[in-house]
């Protein structure tokens, strides 16, 4: 059992000071008071000196067996170390594959799920990669979804980009129809995962599939729709429709993909009248942010942080002034929604033990993943055998 007390609580609203008790995992208590006198066993009691207290981060997409590849075998990013999930805070991990679903494989990424798993960090994971069809474990993405008890969904698929398969409507079309019936049959998002890239017809597959079937928008997350200033006026328009977007917190070498950062397009975003449910953030940790000249060649790449998640919703507090418990919301309760994750994603009794810490200058001290303490006072109590 851990004690945390004198926090200052945003659920990700802002409750105030309380204390917390964990209890096997979960949340037990929420009060104002609690007397750790009272139980007759040992509890670890953590002061949090009237720190902020609050959800552990969602990454919904993150290449945790590396990413990338387009300039040859030596630019393939490396696998994510447990650290850096740990200092960026976050507490549940979706991992993708991306470009490169040939010298990775399904395998492989499952496999690097249990491993942060093992260690405490909740992980999922998406079935496929850029290309239609889609690689799966069973054969068939719709049993993935159904049977895998970590596959949520597929992803991420690209459109509208010049490393992608090329699919055609219908096929994109009859993706979307299996993976929303295993969603329904397995009580799962059955989510696709879509990577918008910056061809001219950006996300008009989604408005089609939204205007000529009865697939609803909940159905897709495209992602990097901070990209440009064009992709973004479409995600607008897609949050009309009912839709969710999610914006990418790891920047490339690209003064635009500075001038859209996560943070400043939050602000934007909130002054246009976009619901703040509709907006997630994540980091692409470890996929390749590679640069392409006019031509498509390489030119070069930088590497995705999943630390820059929560650097970005600082970011929007400390320099777009949006409320702590606003810039929260992608982070936390929104993707734990998108994702039909029930039991995360907000402070409250019987959800699961996930909780950051941090400072008032929101630097994050302390990490607790389903009742674990990762991370206290900054000094990692758990790192991977390797590091």
């Amino acid at each position: 059992m851990i004690l945390i007390k004198n926090a200052d609580v945003y659920a990700p609203e802002h409750i105030g000071k309380k204390d917390l008790l964990i209890e096997g995992g979960v949340i037990g208590y929420v009060e104002d008071l609690i007397d750790e006198k009272k139980f007759p066993v040992d509890i670890q009691v953590i002061d949090a000196c009237g720190n902020y207290l609050f959800p552990g981060l969602i990454d919904s997409h993150v290449h945790i067996t590396g990413g990338g590849g387009e300039g040859g075998f030596t630019t393939k990013t490396p696998e994510i170390l447990l650290s850096s999930i740990v200092q960026g805070g976050i507490t549940t991990v979706v991992g993708c594959l991306g470009t490169d679903g040939f010298s990775r494989s399904m395998e492989n990424l499952l496999s690097k799920a249990y491993a942060l798993e093992d260690y405490g960090i909740s992980t999922f994971i998406y079935s496929g990669s850029y290309q239609i069809p889609v690689l799966s474990l069973t054969g068939s993405y719709e049993k993935d979804i159904m049977f895998i008890q970590k596959i949520l969904g597929v992803g991420e698929v690209a459109l509208a980009d010049h490393r992608s398969s090329q699919p055609d409507l219908q096929s994109f079309i009859k993706l979307a129809a299996g993976c929303r019936v295993a969603g329904i049959l397995s009580g799962k998002a059955g989510i696709i995962n879509v990577h918008v890239g910056d061809q001219k017809e950006c996300i008009d597959y989604l408005f089609s599939v939204c205007e000529n079937t009865q697939i609803p928008p909940y159905q897709f997350l495209p992602t990097h729709m901070n990209r440009s200033r064009k992709v973004l006026e479409q995600g607008i328009l897609w949050t009309e429709k009912g839709g969710s977007i999610d914006l990418t917190s790891s920047s490339g070498e690209k003064d635009e993909d500075k001038k859209l950062s996560c943070a400043k397009v939050l602000k934007e975003l909130l002054e246009r009248k976009v619901p703040i449910g509709s907006i997630t953030f994540s980091s692409d940790g470890q996929g390749s942010l590679p640069i392409f000249d006019e031509q498509k060649n390489f030119k070069g790449l930088s590497v995705g942080k999943v630390e820059s998640l929560f650097e970005e919703v600082a970011k929007a507090v400390k320099l777009y002034n949006v409320p702590f418990e606003t810039a929260l919301k992608p982070v936390t309760e929104n993707p734990a929604k998108v994702l039909k994750l029930k039991d995360r994603g907000c402070i409250e009794c019987q959800k699961r033990a996930d909780i950051v810490i941090a400072d008032k200058q929101l630097c994050i001290e302390t990490l607790i993943s389903n009742g674990k303490v990762m991370m206290l006072e900054k000094k990692l109590m758990v790192k991977g055998n390797f590091e």
